[in-house]
């Protein structure tokens, strides 16, 4: 004898369902047999992933591959010069989570990172100290300015501060803003990303070929 189901009993004039006990092969794949619990489990993955897909081949090229790696493990470098650290600090918090896209652990070696976010004006006698962090950066790297500060030098226009971090190390993404909030260095993020993903010749250049 079959566990109980749920089983038709047509009548012409009142069609109904039941619960009752059904014979075998007829349990409408609901609490069934042990026949039927494959069948449940088939349609319970048919509705949730839609139908099964034949196993293919993914085709991609190599620098795609490295770049893909590259752009979803950027990692920082805790370094902060003024108060746009503040908001930089902010966005790798849990309110804003920057680990949702790869790039929450800060390094505190400039040897273990590969991108600055310059992050505050940068006086002349912090210049050299950038230029020889970011010298010990391994290659490949990438530089964020973030605010108008480091960008050109904001309101500060004197002679202790350099006018544009860009005079002493390249910079790849600028971030306007005095100061920007964090979702627009996350913003910035996701651009030098894009960057990355698009750069050619980085599987050679991984492997000392160029």
């Amino acid at each position: 004898m079959s566990s109980p189901a749920f089983t038709e009993r047509h009548n012409s004039q009142n069609p109904h369902i039941v619960l009752g006990m059904s014979a075998p092969g007829t349990d409408r794949y609901l609490f069934g047999n042990l026949e039927s619990s494959g069948k449940n489990q088939e349609k319970v993955r048919e509705v949730n992933f839609g139908y099964e897909e034949p196993e293919g081949v993914v085709m991609t090229s190599l620098d795609f591959a490295v770049n893909w790696v590259r752009k979803s493990s950027v990692w920082p470098m805790t370094f902060g010069l003024a108060c746009c650290a503040i908001e930089m600090m902010s966005m790798g918090g849990a309110r804003f989570d920057i680990a949702r896209f790869g790039a929450e652990v800060f390094r505190p070696s400039p040897r273990q990172s590969d991108l600055m976010v310059i992050a505050g004006r940068v006086s002349q006698k912090m210049a050299p100290v950038i230029r020889r962090l970011y010298q010990q950066m391994p290659e490949p790297k990438w530089v964020i300015s973030m605010g108008a500060c480091a960008t050109s030098g904001g309101v500060f226009n004197n002679y202790a501060l350099v006018q544009g971090v860009n005079q002493i190390i390249p910079v790849d993404v600028y971030v306007p803003g005095c100061p920007p909030r964090p979702e627009q260095l996350m913003y910035a993020i996701t651009l030098l990303q894009e960057k990355i993903l698009r750069e050619r010749g980085s599987a050679k250049r991984a492997l000392n070929f160029q």
